[in-house]
């Protein structure tokens, strides 16, 4: 690459990095994408249908796929790489003697879908011969020829990799203008261009979009040569480049913390990070013993996800999954009882792939399921799971939830987390009248390191930055605070949520499950949350 491309393309001053580009060439990356094949997809998609059923498949469907992802990464406002791939395939599952067989193949043409469908028929027959009881699927009308988009006002993808490298040099500028030694940023974009169809009758043209933005502030105290970060208080969205069009976002009631319920502005929070780390800095360790905990949902997010979200997987509770931290405590028993308590009567936890501007929002799912919302835990107590068209009898339902999902058009779809949300409270309430009813107490804003046993009940949880409540005030600053409990034990401990205007999510890009593994992204929100008398460690290394 020449010296005179690199500076035309990012924007740089001289004495930048060399800059690694992978997928394609760096001529591309401001949205001149491969050409894709021009033939009429729903024709295409025929052509694998037909040729499964001629093989003797009596269920079959097919992802057409074109995947795109872009990511920057700079040090201290030079940019250090752009990473731009493009993934163009077919993937094609069937039911052939009861059983389920996949081939995938990147050659999109009719001879190459009906190849492919041969052989995912060969599989299921060379499966069935382990099987020992057949597939039973959930019915699903056929929805014809239908669309979906992710609302968004503009494409990350259209926005030039400049403007996004002047976006990274302006938050590295903001930061070390306020005091910060280094800083390391990155944006992050997803574009899933997918067209479904199956045997049912269902033809579904999706494009959905994500978008992401972090950063990590390091102040140094040269004195003693300690050091502090904060990490950015953004959320990954599902939302086009408007998400970090740097329109107001607002404050809410919390000690200096961004709202980035719906737009992020990722300069402002990079000016203020510097100053909190100093804060952490000077705070003072946290002493150990039982808290009260008043959990911003820039934090509870992570909590939620892992003490909720993974255990209510129905794989995951009939033993099925176990990667990526076990099974799960929520077994059925619990659910058939009716009367599990989960969490206080407050506690409502809905799982909803339609949740405007989440990770998980799309208008069906990649098995050609309507997307919807439905409760996981009411009033606390346990009343469903989440579950696909091959997982609805075992628990004596007859619909899937629409929850099934693949990360690549090579790989097969199975069951993923949806969003799953914690809904706010129904009396109005904002996050400092509920620090005012706090008399011993830890305010926690971001999300930091965890850990979960292997039935996702035993649990610890740490966070970015920590505030000491005493009668009803903050007083200032803490340190080295983590909380330990375990699932029921925490939520049943809930004493109070704020209401529907606090409501904000968090969420996660990558998050991991299967064998061999893939990735989803997945939104959780919740208001800020009052969580009673709950076990502070302090985290501080001893020497």
């Amino acid at each position: 690459m020449e010296r005179r491309d690199f500076l035309q393309y990012t924007g740089l001053a001289a004495g930048a990095l060399v800059l690694p580009v992978r997928g394609r060439p760096l001529a591309d990356l401001n949205g001149a994408l491969t050409p894709i094949p021009t033939a009429d997809k729903k024709a295409l998609a025929d052509a694998a249908l037909a040729a499964a059923r001629s093989g003797g498949a009596t269920y079959a469907d097919v992802r057409i796929g074109r995947y795109l992802n872009q990511s920057l990464f700079s040090r201290d406002g030079k940019i250090q790489g752009v990473s731009n791939s493009e993934s163009y395939g077919a993937g094609i599952r069937v039911i052939a003697n009861g059983t389920w067989g996949f081939a995938a193949t990147n050659d999109v043409s009719t001879d190459g879908l009906a190849a492919a469908a041969r052989q995912a028929v060969a599989i299921a027959r060379a499966n069935a011969k382990l099987q020992t009881e057949p597939v039973q699927l959930a019915p699903q009308r056929g929805f014809g020829d239908v669309s979906w988009r992710t609302p968004i006002e503009k494409s990350a993808f259209e926005v030039p990799v400049s403007e996004k490298a002047d976006l990274l040099g302006a938050v590295a500028s903001a930061a070390l203008k306020a005091g910060a030694n280094f800083i390391n940023a990155n944006l992050g974009f997803v574009n899933e261009q997918k067209y479904f169809a199956s045997t049912d009758g269902s033809y579904i043209d999706q494009d959905i979009h994500r978008i992401g933005a972090g950063f990590g502030v390091t102040v140094v105290d040269r004195a003693s040569g300690k050091f502090e970060t904060r990490g950015a208080l953004s959320a990954p969205m599902g939302m086009g480049w408007e998400y970090l069009s740097g329109r107001p976002a607002g404050k809410h009631q919390g000690p200096r913390t961004i709202n980035y319920g719906t737009f992020y502005d990722m300069v402002e929070d990079a000016t203020i990070a510097p100053e909190q780390a100093r804060e952490k800095l000077a705070a003072k360790s946290v002493t150990a013993g039982k808290y009260d905990l008043v959990l911003d949902p820039s934090h509870l997010w992570l909590t939620i996800h892992e003490s909720v979200g993974h255990p209510l997987e129905l794989d995951r509770v009939l033993g099925y999954e176990a990667n990526y931290a076990g099974t799960s405590f929520a077994t059925l028993d619990k659910w058939r009882a009716k009367d599990f308590k989960y969490g206080s009567p407050i506690v409502n936890f809905v799982a909803d792939k339609t949740q405007p501007h989440s990770l998980g929002a799309a208008g069906w799912d990649d098995e050609g399921v309507k997307t919807k919302e439905w409760p996981l835990v009411k009033d606390g107590i346990l009343v469903d799971y989440q579950k696909i068209r091959d997982q609805a009898h075992i628990v004596g339902q007859n619909e899937s939830d629409g929850c099934c999902y693949a990360d690549s058009w090579s790989e097969v779809q199975f069951q993923r987390m949806p969003n799953v949300s914690l809904k706010p409270g129904t009396t109005p309430l904002t996050p400092e009248q509920m620090i005012s009813n706090v008399e011993k107490g830890i305010y926690i804003v971001g999300d930091s390191s965890y850990s979960i046993d292997q039935q996702r009940y035993n649990f610890q949880f740490s966070g970015k930055l920590f505030y000491e409540i005493l009668n009803g005030k903050i007083t200032g600053m803490l340190r080295d605070v983590a909380y330990q409990a375990n699932t029921q034990e925490f939520w049943n401990s809930c004493a109070a949520i704020c209401d529907q205007r606090d409501y904000r999510m968090g969420g996660s890009f990558n998050d991991g499950k299967g064998q061999p593994s893939q990735s989803s992204a997945v939104s959780h929100g919740s208001s800020t949350t009052h969580i009673t008398g709950v076990n502070v460690i302090n985290t501080a290394r001893k020497i």
